[in-house]
């Protein structure tokens, strides 16, 4: 169980532009690990309003929790190892296991019984140490949607933001802004809710 601020930067990629990447950086396909985000809020989306995020990753058979809050400088992150049975209950049934997220949570949200599972997005990632920080190679899948993203996960923004730019310009890649994965899913969400009305 911990706490920690998360700064990163974030460019969403061309398919093309992740291939050449990737091969620049000798990753191969076994270099790759898959893991599952399970998203919740509540039904009218309360967490989504007040800028935070919740969610189960699922990597390798093991289960973390997760409360993504904003921060002065980057977010501010609750992690809280869950067993497989706890995950499950979680996400089928919304009974909350005890711990450091839910005390957290309830500071933000009265109603912690209503937090439901609203779904998943899938990851391949690949990382690697790069410079001052740890470089993040990842396709997403969501929805029915694919998409490729370059991460670089920093302790001190300043470097970081340099070192991410540098690293985009050697490569050519134009910055784009990109919200954060959990952003891309609720937005796709709500667009495929409103074509169904």
């Amino acid at each position: 169980m911990s706490q920690q601020l998360e700064i990163e930067f974030k460019n969403l990629l061309e398919k093309e532009e992740f291939l050449h990447l990737i091969q620049a950086f000798h990753i191969k396909e076994e270099d790759f690990a898959l893991q599952h985000n399970h998203y919740l809020d509540t039904a009218s989306f309360h967490l989504k309003q007040q800028g935070c995020a919740l969610r189960i990753r699922e990597k390798e058979a093991t289960f973390e929790l997760t409360l993504k809050q904003p921060a002065e400088i980057g977010l501010l992150e609750t992690n809280q190892s869950l067993l497989k049975e706890e995950a499950e209950v979680l996400l089928l049934k919304g009974k909350f296991p005890e711990g450091i997220v839910k005390e957290v949570l309830q500071l933000t949200l009265l109603e912690i019984d209503s937090l439901q599972h609203f779904g998943t997005l899938s990851t391949k990632r690949a990382e690697i140490p790069y410079q001052e920080g740890l470089l993040t190679f990842d396709n997403s899948f969501y929805l029915g949607k694919e998409d490729y993203e370059l991460e670089y996960e920093v302790q001190e923004e300043k470097t970081g933001q340099e070192i991410f730019n540098h690293l985009l310009k050697k490569f050519q890649i134009p910055r784009r802004i990109t919200d954060n994965k959990v952003k891309r899913f609720y937005l796709e969400k709500l667009h495929q809710l409103k074509e169904e009305l």
